[in-house]
């Protein structure tokens, strides 16, 4: 069941209440769930049944992403606005340090959160933040045209293409490597998110600056990533593994950008796996 709570939070400039919507199923330690940049906490769908028969599943919508809100004035959409924003949504639950698996954005937050000592493990799938400059402006060149091409077609044509597998693959081939096992309703659904998204171009502005060169010390860190990546390609792990010397690094045999998708069993695993080293 969709839920949304609504919580303060302290800034410089004054308090203000923060709104983030959720799902939550499952049992056991809690395990909560980012998702990357125009995407939504549906991304997660293909894992969140393997998932909960061991974990007590929280997956987010990220603020200015699917069902939440935009941020108030005076918090940002870069790590020092959206990390101390995930650690009061983790108060209002009454989550203390839950595990954390999280996608591209999401799992560049999940490092940063891991790294503030918020979570008890971490499990990055292909995490920004590990690129060069080039590399950057191409993976940011792909999402700005997968956010025109989703805010300029108009949604009947979005529907049409979904039907067959070839019109799935025109939509979300970046980010899926097996984009025609994605079901026409959720590439339907997360067209329509990729469009609405509020945060998105703020995201991307202040991803510009980013690059994570610290380590997340006392913290279980799995980095994994899909060798089909069309993003973030699969050698900017290798940058993450130096920047994080103790974290396992593993490879997704087939997969893209977005993984669940194209090897739900074997993500579930590696997230499963990921958690129970923080145990």
């Amino acid at each position: 069941m969709t839920e949304t709570i609504s919580f303060p939070i302290d800034t410089p400039a004054g308090r203000r209440t923060v709104a983030v919507t959720y799902e939550r199923l499952g049992g056991g330690e809690p395990l909560v769930l980012l998702h990357g940049i125009g995407h939504h906490l549906q991304a997660w769908d293909p894992v969140v049944g393997i998932l909960a028969a061991e974990r007590d599943v929280i997956a987010v919508d990220l603020p200015g992403f699917g069902r939440s809100p935009a941020l108030p004035d005076g918090i940002s959409y870069d790590l020092r606005g959206v990390v101390p924003v995930l650690g009061a949504f983790f108060d209002a639950l009454g989550l203390e340090r839950p595990h954390v698996a999280g996608n591209s954005l999401g799992g560049l937050l999940a490092l940063q959160l891991g790294h503030d000592k918020l979570v008890r493990s971490v499990t990055a799938l292909s995490p920004g933040g590990f690129w060069s400059e080039a590399e950057r402006r191409y993976a940011f060149g792909v999402l700005l045209a997968m956010r025109q091409g989703a805010l300029r077609l108009p949604e009947h044509t979005v529907t049409r293409l979904a039907r067959t597998a070839v019109g799935r693959a025109a939509l979300v081939s970046p980010i899926y490597a097996r984009p025609g096992r994605r079901s026409p309703d959720a590439v339907v659904a997360e067209t329509r998110a990729l469009r609405e998204a509020s945060g998105f171009e703020a995201v991307l502005t202040a991803g510009r600056s980013v690059r994570f060169t610290h380590d997340v010390p006392e913290v279980p860190v799995t980095i994994a990533w899909g060798t089909n990546d069309r993003v973030l390609l699969r050698g900017q792990g290798v940058r993450a593994k130096k920047a994080i010397p103790g974290a396992r690094l593993v490879r997704l045999p087939g997969c893209g950008h977005v993984p669940m998708n194209d090897d739900p069993a074997l993500v579930a695993r590696v997230i499963l796996d990921g958690s129970r080293v923080g145990q």
